[in-house]
């Protein structure tokens, strides 16, 4: 096999860490050139928003594993077999009832819109994720961009010296750009806290031994381009242009949760899904696109009461945190907050006090952008088991997130076996949860 048929079928990620071998070693840095995908350049084709009022940025909670409905956003009261001890209490908007273990979050409902009707038709986690960020079903032939490489190719950055999609704790899997390309894929960070690790110049390499070592890496690219002329090569292109820029970038300080005051990192939660939901609104602050934040361990088979009421307890005071900090800050109505689950649990409680994958039903949400707060739209039957009215897809998810942005929805992108293609699979928004 050659040189060139070992680089193209590397996958993305593969070659982003052949990169980054390459710049650690020369270069003094590590993380550049996984950021270079997404400051490579600005969308094709963008367009100015197509709403009015259009929100500017998503923050994207995921929740990893399978939220239950029932012990979350749907509880049923009035069935305790299916209910189980979970506790049930009112809200600040009218008539809406949530789980106990999320008290916070109760007093924020006001600013929330709620998605009873949510049904999928996967019902196994990795391709649940896959479907719910986007909006196709997993295939051996193609990977799909994910919802957050959608939005940068429709809409472009907004902020040309830092990234313009960051995922924080959840799968390198969920940020990619798939047949895009990896322009369009987000940024990877694990630990919050640790902040945009290695976008800096070493301390061994000094300004003038870091633009001589610059400018010899700028020839070897030119040679390289010319031998690989491969999309995904060409890519790369202008790379170090892109590093250099945010080096010099004054808001690399958004990554810095230490500016931020302790009461107001206290207010979200110390632990990573706090200070990542933290780190979200400091990155749309600075004009970052799309922030995505993952918080996982839905996965109750076993102890579904008491896995649960630990995960409500980290989102409550994250989420409502969040919600009131954006408000606080004039920041809701331009920001979208979304919360999503790639499906929901059993009503029935299996004989480990667990709850199984349910994909027919599920609960999601979304807050500012423009939605109606204080709105529930669908809902499941008494049992829990079965959508009644309002069923929303996870496509039809998605071109609403697109539709709170003013996007062009229905644009179809082809991808290079020349298959159409858009961010919603086709599916239409729900315009009816919008103010």
């Amino acid at each position: 096999m050659t040189n060139d048929s070992l680089f193209t079928k590397s996958d993305e990620i593969s070659r982003r860490q052949f990169m980054i071998g390459a710049a650690r070693g020369y270069l003094g840095v590590s993380v550049l050139p996984m950021l270079g995908a997404t400051l490579a350049s600005d969308a094709f084709g963008a367009t100015p928003p197509l709403r009015a009022g259009a929100a500017k940025s998503v923050i994207y909670l995921n929740m990893a594993g399978g939220m239950s409905h029932i012990d979350t956003f749907d509880p049923k009261p009035r069935n305790s077999d299916i209910q189980g001890p979970t506790p049930v209490i009112d809200t600040s908007a009218d008539g809406v009832q949530i789980s106990g273990y999320l008290p916070k979050t109760a007093a924020m409902m006001k600013h929330v819109c709620l998605f009873r009707g949510m049904q999928t038709n996967q019902g196994a986690h990795e391709q649940g994720q896959y479907l719910l960020h986007r909006s196709y079903p997993m295939r051996g032939t193609i990977m799909h961009p994910a919802l957050g490489a959608w939005v940068m190719r429709l809409s472009g950055r907004r902020n040309t010296t830092i990234p313009g999609f960051v995922s924080i704790g959840g799968s390198p899997e969920n940020a990619t750009g798939g047949f895009m390309g990896a322009k369009y894929g987000g940024v990877p960070l694990g630990n919050p806290q640790h902040g945009l690790k290695d976008s800096s110049r070493a301390g061994s390499v000094s300004k003038e031994e870091f633009a001589r070592r610059l400018s010899l890496a700028d020839k070897m690219n030119t040679s390289f381009h010319g031998k690989f002329t491969q999309r995904q090569v060409k890519t790369y292109h202008g790379l170090y242009d892109e590093a250099v820029k945010l080096m010099t970038s004054e808001d690399l300080k958004a990554f810095e949760l230490n500016h931020e005051n302790g009461d107001v990192r206290k207010m979200y939660g110390q632990n990573h899904f706090g200070q990542g939901c933290l780190l979200a609104r400091r990155l749309i602050e600075h004009q970052v696109r799309f922030v995505e934040v993952t918080l996982g361990g839905w996965d109750t088979h076993v102890d579904n009461f008491v896995a649960v009421e630990a995960r409500c307890q980290v989102l409550d005071q994250a989420l409502a945190g969040l919600i009131a900090d954006l408000e606080r800050r004039g920041l809701l109505d331009s920001t979208l907050v979304v919360l999503g689950s790639e499906f929901g649990r059993t009503p029935t409680i299996n004989e480990d006090s667990g709850r199984d994958h349910f994909p027919r039903a599920f609960s999601c949400l979304m807050v500012g952008g423009g939605v109606k707060g204080g709105f529930v739209h669908g809902a499941t039957n008494g049992g829990a088991r079965t959508v009644t009215e309002g069923r929303v897809t996870p496509g039809m998810f998605n071109a609403t997130i697109g539709h709170a942005l003013g996007l062009p929805v229905e644009r179809t992108i082809t991808s290079p076996s020349g298959r159409p293609f858009t961010i919603g699979n086709e599916a239409k928004p729900v315009k009816e949860i919008f103010a």
